[in-house]
């Protein structure tokens, strides 16, 4: 858990899980104003085979192990563990070449915590905001600084992000 007890996407959930989210690009700065003071994070992939993606992922001085399945839209099938720092740290340095690099900011809105991740180093200028929802059909109200939505768009997944960055599209 983050400070506060706000957590990095997954971290905290039971060891098998399911991930519902929705994916959206970020058409101007009014989020900013909701916005906390947002996480550091610095992440890398040991896989990235579509059926089985693994994630290891530094936030702050915390880290993860993430494991996520072949997905189905908006719904795939996730499982995330901590990890002591200093293994995440080891574990980075092990990953297929492409590091993903992102300053993620959490905003309220209309009842949901949305996640912006303002993206860094090969995928700047990117801003993605994601939802996490409780079922695939939960009605979400947009906020006005949302535009597209890329949740079945495989370019905008980290994974993929990570192997062909954003300023080579």
């Amino acid at each position: 858990m983050l400070a506060g007890g706000r957590r990095p996407t997954g971290a905290g959930k039971a060891s098998m899980g399911c991930e519902i989210e929705r994916k959206f690009l970020v058409v101007n700065d009014r989020w900013l104003q909701a916005a906390d003071g947002g996480t550091s994070i610095r992440q890398g992939y040991l896989s990235t085979a579509p059926e089985r993606v693994v994630r290891v992922r530094l936030a702050g001085d915390l880290a993860w192990l993430t494991i996520k399945g072949l997905g189905d839209g908006a719904v795939r099938p996730e499982f995330e563990y901590p990890v002591p720092p200093a293994d995440g740290a080891a574990l980075l340095a092990l990953c297929e070449p492409g590091l993903v690099e992102k300053t993620r900011y959490r905003v309220r809105h209309a009842g949901r915590t949305w996640e912006v991740d303002v993206f860094g180093g090969a995928n700047a200028p990117l801003v993605v905001a994601e939802v996490e929802l409780e079922r695939a059909d939960a009605a979400v109200e947009l906020p006005d600084w949302v535009g597209a939505e890329v949740t079945g768009d495989p370019r905008y997944q980290n994974a993929s992000l990570a192997r062909h960055p954003y300023n080579r599209w």
